[in-house]
């Protein structure tokens, strides 16, 4: 068997890209998406492409920020790796957008086995298992149960010490695995730079507090570069057991939705079962489930 050549693409050979299967549905996801043709490389076995993955990040980004789609045949998981190991650049972050209840759908356990394989071989571990939400009108906005009172807060130091305090208890993976290289302090820093990446307005940032003044929590309506989003969520500690995630959540919807949002993209852990709760009760649906996959040597998956 010859041995796999993988070249990057340009705007002459980006239907090469085009010619493998597509039974995960990363077409139909990524039909909007921007990607740059050299952040796009493949894997070919005698001319032919085995192995595929796009690269994406923003159009003023010097290096992408994250792989986002990634096809391997059957097979052919060495070639894979090779494609993601020899890319001129290290990005940490892996995912694959799947079809919602994916493990049920015929061929699309093995299209997923194949691909792990492949990112395991590259070094990519396993990091969360996620349901990816999209809110339209057509939902309804959620009520606000009117517990809290929110209010923009213009000192960032606020809210990187309640981003502390919040993930000194957390179930999220992202900032677990953030916590085991450096601390609460790298995690909420983590959380700082992508409120800071966003381009939405900093005064869209919002605490939210008891009737009696008490800090209860924090959201972050946003926009990333695909559209409106739920940037975070977050609770203290101490303010846990009310049930006022939902609140933040219903404050965020209604937030964006003043601002004209047409649709307002979401995503959490599986394994956060509450917050999952709450935006099933905010009318949020499953559009999507996302693997998400980090470079190193272990996962911080519970």
């Amino acid at each position: 068997m010859t041995a796999p050549v993988v070249r990057a693409l340009d705007a002459s050979s980006a239907h090469l890209f085009d010619t493998l299967p597509d039974p995960l549905g990363f077409r139909e996801k990524h039909r909007l998406t921007l990607h740059r043709p050299d952040w796009k490389r493949v894997a070919l076995r005698a001319g032919r492409p085995v192995a595929r993955a796009a690269w994406w990040g923003r159009p003023e980004d010097t290096e992408p920020l994250v792989i986002n789609w990634f096809d391997v045949e059957e097979g052919e998981e060495e070639a894979g790796a090779e494609l993601l190991r020899s890319a001129p650049w290290r990005t940490e972050e892996l995912e694959l957008d799947l079809p919602p209840g994916w493990r049920d759908v015929p061929g699309s356990r093995a299209a997923v086995a194949t691909r792990t394989a492949a990112a395991g071989l590259a070094g990519y571990a396993l990091l969360a298992e996620r349901f990816v939400y999209r809110w339209t009108p057509v939902h309804g906005l959620p009520e606000r149960p009117g517990r809290l009172r929110f209010s923009p807060e213009p000192d960032d130091a606020v809210f990187h010490d309640a981003l502390r305090r919040i993930h000194s208890r957390t179930l999220d993976a992202h900032a677990l695995r953030a916590i085991a290289e450096g601390g609460v302090e790298q995690a909420a820093q983590e959380e700082m730079d992508i409120f800071r990446w966003m381009p939405s307005p900093r005064e869209w940032w919002q605490v939210a507090r008891t009737p009696e003044g008490a800090l209860a929590g924090i959201h972050i309506p946003a926009r990333n570069p695909a559209g409106p989003c739920v940037g975070f969520i977050g609770v203290l500690p101490e303010q846990r057991g009310h049930g006022y995630a939902f609140d933040l959540l219903a404050e965020c919807t209604h937030h964006l939705a003043e601002r004209g949002a047409e649709f307002i993209a979401a995503a959490t852990d599986q394994g956060n079962t509450p917050m999952a709760a709450h935006f099933t009760r905010a009318g949020y649906p499953v559009v999507r489930e996302r693997l998400n996959f980090w470079a190193g040597e272990a996962s911080c998956r519970d």
